[in-house]
């Protein structure tokens, strides 16, 4: 996939070497109104470099109205105005443009209005009235879009500045340019250039028009456009057309680059980019006299940057609405096309669905971008080849699809059919799992991003359950998706403000009851005292991404305390969780790294738990971290075992220093349920040579049987609740009295 950037950089040389104008070498100037100065900057930092039309900008600078109209009134040539619209006023913008096309009549100049509040986007009548060459918000300007509004803009100041500079004619050349600029399409710009070619010389559309490219063979020409009888030849009809004799005069036209005038036609050439050209053949009933070279070749120059600029426009239209990789429709042709189709729909039942694929970033890292492409490109085949083809497919986000039609069709039962089958990705098969969010269409459903929206919601939703999920977008999902977001907003303010807390809850010897370490566990207390459930807050943090800052956090956190037990006289050993996304995380080991030197804590008193699912990621990278963990002297906990991924041949392999008994399975030993179960994780667990901690023993009867069972260590409130630094220091110094 091509970056922006890279885009921008064949624009620029394309414009320098073919662009009108490249042999002056005077900047354009562009002026700057707006009362914010980082815009001014952010604008300057962003085109610093550019050339348009061979011809670097000079960028000129008002900060309000008034020294943006004294500015005008003392420069001339100013050709692009981009103007704020909210200054000094909520309309400052807006009132201005008038005093600039009537009172300064600055008509050739182009206005692109800007602006951060989008409510303030003025109306039909004001862009129709005082020619406003553009609208657009502030968050839409990047580098690229940027660029290509200022482009569109300059070649327009360009052309009426050139045509005002002709002698005669120009009512007609203007007359028709404004019509090629709302033509979409080669074949269609074709057609208006034949009829204004002829209008401009006075004679009656008769006549074709086409495109040639120079080959070795020869010229290769094609036929765009025809008018008059010549329509014929479009239809394959050749009789009463001497074909010969108008392909030679096209050929010759373009070859020598000019125009050619015969008693009784006339071949134009319009130079394009690349060494092509639009050759256009017409007929003249009697000898055409005092054609005006000139107005002539202002015109053919007009409409080659009118060409280049539909071809621009027809490549930016396919950016804008055609994924690059797979070739489906984007996001922004898929609301298109959903709502086209709700507009005409007459009783049918529809859908939209999110399809995502599970796990998608792991398996980047584990084999690459190039794998990722082929899994994508695969599952778009998948897709779009095995339904309908009145079911709309489109790549919608990065690894996330997008399908809308009729409700027996889109529908759980049927995707997880066809996508059940493994992908077949360089020669090898590739089980896929995926999470599914639907959206039935109401009634009262008309917007394509709403519905997008909508299934997305659900998509979380099925996420939130786990891999290989699905879910249907309801009033309540919706809900209770908003809170979370509103519990990741407030979660987020909690971190920032301090309101996150530790708290450590003790780990003794089962057979002495003597404390031999402590686990960190984060807790969260509102501004009005509320205490959240960890059980609420770290799912929310995880899926965020924000886990990876509050791993960071708590980690030093505990490693601190840890440093003053030590210097208290009370070595044990301090266990801090880790979350699949934060041992994930690239820098993850240069940050246990960094706390350990910061705080001065031997490696060996640090024990990290992780869960089953972090395998998940990849066996070659699981192992090499946690490889690098135990050389420098951290141990390793393998947390709630049992409960998740649970695959015996990755803990073989991993000699993990303490195996997790999960509360779940200690909480039914009182009546003799799952006993088995305890026995088993615990057997294995001396089997691999590891101890093993059994979580949550709230009663002695737990802790007998668990120690029948050859358990090492437990925790849970049968030796202590979880209890601040202090009170951690007063129960291990009173249990190891």
């Amino acid at each position: 996939m091509q970056a922006e950037d890279d885009r921008l950089d064949f624009l620029d040389e394309e414009f320098e070497e073919s662009g009108p104008g490249s042999h002056s070498r005077e900047p354009w100037k562009i002026l700057i109104v707006d009362d914010d100065d980082d815009v001014h900057q952010a604008t300057v930092f962003a085109l610093h470099d550019a050339r348009i039309l061979g011809r670097q900008l000079n960028f000129l600078h008002a900060y309000n109205s008034a020294s943006a109209l004294e500015l005008l009134r003392e420069t001339p040539d100013v050709a692009v105005i981009l103007l704020d619209v909210v200054m000094e006023t909520e309309d400052a913008g807006l009132v201005i443009i008038g005093q600039i096309r009537e009172e300064l009549c600055l008509k050739a100049t182009r206005i692109i209005l800007r602006t951060g509040q989008p409510g303030y986007a003025p109306d039909i009548e004001a862009i129709t009235r005082f020619d406003i060459n553009d609208y657009k918000t502030k968050a839409e300007l990047n580098r690229s879009r940027l660029f290509t509004a200022l482009t569109a803009a300059i070649r327009s100041y360009d052309q009426i500045t050139r045509l005002d500079a002709s002698r005669h004619g120009l009512e007609v050349i203007l007359q028709g340019s404004s019509r090629f600029i709302a033509e979409q399409g080669m074949v269609a710009f074709a057609s208006r250039v034949l009829e204004q070619t002829a209008l401009l010389l006075g004679l009656e559309p008769v006549g074709v028009i086409g495109y040639c490219r120079p080959e070795e063979t020869g010229e290769r020409l094609v036929m765009l456009a025809a008018a008059g009888r010549y329509q014929a030849m479009l239809e394959g009809r050749e009789e009463g057309i001497d074909v010969e004799r108008v392909r030679n005069c096209l050929g010759e036209a373009f070859r020598e680059k000019r125009l050619l005038l015969g008693e009784r036609d006339l071949a134009v050439y319009f130079s394009a980019s690349n060494g092509a050209g639009f050759v256009a053949y017409l007929e003249t009933p009697s000898l055409v006299h005092e054609v005006d070279e000139h107005l002539l070749g202002v015109f053919c120059a007009n409409m080659a940057i009118c060409a280049d600029n539909i071809d621009l426009v027809e490549r930016l239209r396919e950016t804008a609405y055609v994924d690059s990789l797979t070739c489906l429709p984007n996001r922004a042709a898929m609301i298109e096309a959903m709502e086209q189709r709700l507009t005409m729909r007459d009783g049918e039942l529809l859908a939209a669905a999110v399809v995502d694929i599970d796990q998608f970033s792991e398996t980047i890292d584990i084999l690459g971008y190039r794998y990722g492409d082929q899994m994508l490109l695969e599952m778009a085949n998948r897709l779009r080849g095995s339904l309908p083809a009145d079911v709309y497919v489109a790549r919608v986000g990065g690894d996330i699809f997008g399908i809308f039609g009729n409700e027996d069709v889109v529908n759980p039962a049927l995707l997880r059919e066809i996508l059940a089958d493994p992908l077949i990705i360089e020669g090898g098969a590739q089980a896929v799992s995926i999470s599914l969010g639907f959206v039935r269409v109401g009634n009262d459903m008309t917007s394509g991003a709403d519905l997008l929206r909508y299934a997305a919601i659900a998509l979380k939703r099925a996420k939130s359950g786990g891999v290989g999920c699905e879910a249907y977008y309801t009033p309540e999902v919706a809900v209770e998706t908003r809170e979370r977001v509103r519990m990741l907003q407030d979660l987020r303010l909690a971190f920032d403000k301090s309101h996150l807390f530790v708290v450590y809850q003790p780990q003794v010897d089962l057979l002495t009851g003597r404390p031999i370490g402590a686990e960190a566990l984060m807790r969260w207390r509102t501004e009005d005292n509320k205490l959240v459930p960890p059980d609420r807050f770290i799912p929310v943090a995880e899926q965020s991404g924000l886990i990876v800052n509050l791993g960071a956090w708590i980690l030093r956190v505990a490693l601190g305390t840890l440093k003053r037990l030590e210097n208290a006289g009370c070595p044990v050993r301090m266990a801090v969780n880790v979350s699949a996304i934060q041992f994930r995380h690239p820098a993850f080991i240069d940050m246990v790294d960094e706390a350990l030197a910061d705080t001065g804590v031997s490696p060996g008193n640090l024990e990290l738990e992780i869960t089953e699912s972090v395998a998940m990621f990849g066996q070659g990278e699981f192992e090499g971290r946690l490889q690098a963990l135990k050389s420098r002297g951290v141990a390793v906990a393998i947390d709630d075992f049992g409960t998740g991924f649970s695959s015996l041949s990755y803990l073989d392999r991993l000699a993990a220093d303490r195996l997790k008994i999960d509360r779940s399975f200690v909480n039914v030993l009182d009546s003799g349920h799952q006993l088995r179960i305890a026995e088993m994780i615990t057997g294995l667990g001396k089997r691999l040579g590891m101890k093993v901690l059994a979580e949550g023993v709230e009663t002695e009867q737990q802790a007998e049987l668990l120690r029948k069972m050859g358990c090492d260590e437990a925790q849970g409130w049968l030796y202590g609740k979880p209890v601040s630094e202090e009170e951690l220091l007063a129960v291990i110094t009173q249990r190891a009295a």
